[in-house]
C-alpha cells in the first residue's frame, strides 16, 4: 500500500485530536476559573533504507495555558478571584489536596466552606466552618471572618474563623487530573504562599477566548479535509495502477 496513506492518516488523526481539545475548551468557555488545554504535536521523520523524505505527526504533549482569565465583580461575599499567579487549595474526591481557580464558594448544611461542586476548601488550620446567622467577609489574604447579623457592624463582633490556604507552585510542577483539578506531579502538598492575593466579591472567568477557539476549530477542520483528500488521492492512484497492471497482463 502507498506510504502516502500512512502519512496522511497520521496527519488526519492528530488534527482530529486537536479538534477534540479545542471543543473541550469551547465547552468550558464560561466555566469559572477554567484553564485552557493545548495539544502540541511534532513531525517525526520516517527512517528507512532510503532518504527520510516522509514524516509522521505525533502527539508530543498536552499543555495547560495558565494565563489569567477576566475578573468580574459580583458583589457576593463568598465569591473570590485569585489575582495573578496562585491557587485555592481544596480537598479532592480522592481526599488528596488539589488546587483550583474557581472561587465561587458556598457553605453546606453544617457550615463548612466548599466550592460550588461540593469540594471542601482547605484552611491553613483545617476545615473552615462558618457559624449560622453571620455575614461572611473574605480578606485579600484569604482570612475568613464571620460578623453576627445583630452586631451592627461593630469591629468587636468580627470573628476570624479561618484562613483559606493559598498556594503558588511552579506551573511546570502542576498536572491536571481527570476531575479538572490540578495537583503537584510529585504528589507532595504545596506550601502556603503569603504573596498570593484574592479579589473579594469577584470571580475569574475562563481564560479561553471563544473567537480564537472558533477560528482554530475552522482551521483544524480544513486541515483534516486536506488529509482526507490525500487519502482519497492515494486510493485513486492505487486503483488506476491496478487497472494498468490488469491491462498489461
Amino acid at each position: 500500500m502507498d506510504r502516502l496513506i500512512y502519512t496522511a492518516m497520521s496527519g488526519a488523526k492528530q488534527a482530529f485530536l486537536q479538534q477534540a481539545g479545542v471543543a473541550q475548551n469551547l465547552a468550558n468557555a464560561a466555566t469559572i476559573g477554567y484553564r485552557a488545554m493545548e495539544h502540541r504535536f511534532r513531525a517525526v521523520p520516517v527512517l528507512g533504507s532510503g532518504q527520510p523524505a516522509r514524516a509522521f505527526t505525533v502527539d508530543a504533549s498536552v499543555a495547560d495555558v495558565f494565563d489569567q482569565g477576566p475578573v468580574t465583580s459580583t458583589g457576593r461575599p463568598l465569591d473570590v478571584a485569585v489575582e495573578g499567579p496562585g491557587w485555592i487549595a481544596v480537598q479532592g474526591a480522592d481526599s488528596r489536596e488539589a488546587y483550583t481557580r474557581a472561587g465561587n464558594l458556598r457553605t453546606d448544611a453544617n457550615g463548612l466552606l466548599r466550592t460550588s461542586s461540593g469540594l471542601m476548601v482547605i484552611g491553613e488550620g483545617g476545615p473552615i466552618t462558618l457559624p449560622p446567622d453571620n455575614n461572611v467577609a473574605i480578606a485579600p489574604d484569604g482570612t475568613v471572618s464571620a460578623i453576627p447579623r445583630n452586631g451592627a457592624g461593630s469591629l468587636n463582633s468580627v470573628n476570624v474563623v479561618g484562613r483559606i490556604k493559598l498556594v503558588n507552585p511552579p506551573d511546570s510542577d502542576l498536572v491536571r487530573g481527570d476531575d479538572g483539578l490540578f495537583r503537584t506531579r510529585s504528589g507532595i502538598e504545596a506550601p502556603a504562599d503569603e504573596t498570593v492575593r484574592l479579589a473579594p466579591e469577584a470571580l475569574e472567568g475562563s481564560n479561553v477566548n471563544p473567537v480564537d477557539a472558533m477560528i482554530r476549530m475552522i482551521s483544524l477542520a480544513r486541515q483534516f479535509e486536506v488529509q482526507v483528500r490525500m487519502l482519497q488521492t492515494a486510493d485513486a492512484n492505487a486503483r488506476a495502477a491496478a487497472q494498468l497492471l490488469t491491462i498489461s497482463r
